[in-house]
């Protein structure tokens, strides 16, 4: 293959490795950039198990990348946390393997609040106010259905998160259905798609419980889950919610909303729904511990029994029936006792009511002289002489025997008689 080269280039140009040419734009910046100095909002912050801090700084135009290695981490008081606002000092250089620029980091301090964090408080306490946390409190919270037939996720159907829940799913709970209900989990719309599944799911009763989930990310990445939308979805939502978005590190206002927080999807997969062979553990467990009690029981009566003579336990019988049979012979007497009173009390009262019959018998005064007046013919008695009629037949009864008579004075007398 022939090469030309332009016009006027006698010479053919040096061709330079990618890594010689790295190696000069590296020792570029680093003389340029010796030690600088930069503000800006951190982002994907990832500890490594080195000990090495990697991280971006990020403003509204650009992202620089950062590294802070553990040598330079121990001196820093700062607490590195998505969305802060940093100022690092460092020295500007390339990482060879991936032709990146990037900043050593040599300390770091806060600036101030990032913006995404201020938005998310300012936001956080608008919807705090409204009572929209309210199920932070325990007494508040909904419990879990122990073993759901139903469960309904919210979740990107291709993100590893999903796959993370069928799987434990399906090794702890075969027969568990699990109803997906595919959405955005990151960008401008995925808020209003993740409201929208929820309320979905919650009218339409999809599951017994909502796990809504997405895998790890940076702040930014996570902010569809503090959307205004989203929390009063979750704490709208008629039935149970888990909030398991990101790592255990991560949060958002979803976490708050929701009746319980998982710290990974995994989590929540393993919270919705009891392992039958856990169950089965559980069953197991507690009917070794019903007949080791109810062996423990006999054990101590046998022992008890063996080393009790039949006297000592006729004695014993004697002594426990003693004072039932002191109380039925209390009862007993006071028994008798109020049942003499109350007859004496009906004897008394017998006896004035039989001297009042008494005293109202008109032959008491018959006895003392006195006779009844009766007509003859009707046998009426007759207590008033002024309605007597000359002639007319009439009985005196007397205490000892009735004496005829025949009236001889009528009412046209002025002194009737007999």
């Amino acid at each position: 293959m022939r090469v030309r080269y332009p016009a006027g280039m006698n010479e053919r140009p040096r061709v330079l490795q990618v890594s010689e040419l790295t190696r000069e734009i590296q020792g570029v910046l680093q003389d340029r950039f010796r030690t600088v100095t930069v503000e800006g909002e951190l982002s994907n912050f990832r500890p490594a198990s080195s000990g090495h801090w990697y991280f971006a700084l990020k403003d509204e135009e650009s992202l620089i990348q950062c590294v802070m290695f553990r040598s330079a981490t121990r001196g820093v008081s700062v607490q590195p946390q998505d969305g802060a606002l940093l100022r690092v000092s460092g020295a500007l250089t390339v990482y060879g393997p991936r032709g990146a620029y990037q900043i050593v980091v040599q300390a770091m301090e806060h600036a101030g609040s990032g913006g995404i964090l201020a938005l998310l408080e300012e936001r956080k306490r608008r919807l705090a106010a409204e009572g929209l946390f309210e199920r932070q409190r325990p007494e508040l919270r909904r419990p879990l259905p122990v073993y759901p037939r139903t469960v309904a996720v919210v979740t990107s159907p291709t993100g590893a998160a999903l796959r993370d829940i069928l799987q434990i799913l399906r090794r702890r709970a075969p027969g568990l259905a699990v109803r997906i209900l595919p959405s955005a989990v990151q960008g401008t719309t995925a808020g209003a798609q993740l409201a929208g599944m929820i309320e979905y799911a919650g009218v339409h009763r999809l599951g017994e419980v909502i796990i809504v989930t997405r895998g790890g990310g940076s702040l930014e990445d996570l902010l569809p889950f503090s959307e205004e939308a989203v929390v009063r979805a979750i704490h709208g939502s008629p039935v149970p919610v888990i909030s398991a978005v990101g790592h255990e590190i991560d949060w958002s206002l979803a976490d708050f909303a929701a009746d319980h927080r998982a710290p990974t999807p995994s989590a929540a997969a393993e919270i919705v729904c009891a392992s039958r062979d856990e169950l089965l553990r559980r069953m197991d467990t507690a009917r070794q511990s019903i007949v080791q009690a109810q062996r423990s029981i006999a054990a101590r009566l046998r022992s008890r029994l063996q080393s009790t003579s039949p006297e000592e336990l006729l004695y014993r019988f004697r002594n426990h029936l003693q004072p039932w049979y002191q109380r039925l012979d209390d009862q007993r007497d006071a028994l008798h006792r109020n049942m003499g009173e109350a007859i004496a009390t009906l004897r008394i009262r017998f006896d004035r009511a039989a001297d009042r019959i008494a005293a109202s018998d008109p032959r008491v005064a018959l006895r003392r002289g006195f006779a009844l007046v009766r007509d003859s013919d009707s046998g009426e008695m007759i207590t008033s002489g002024l309605t007597i009629t000359s002639g007319q037949s009439l009985l005196l009864e007397f205490d000892d025997s009735t004496v005829p008579v025949v009236s001889t004075a009528g009412k046209e007398t002025d002194n009737a008689g007999i």
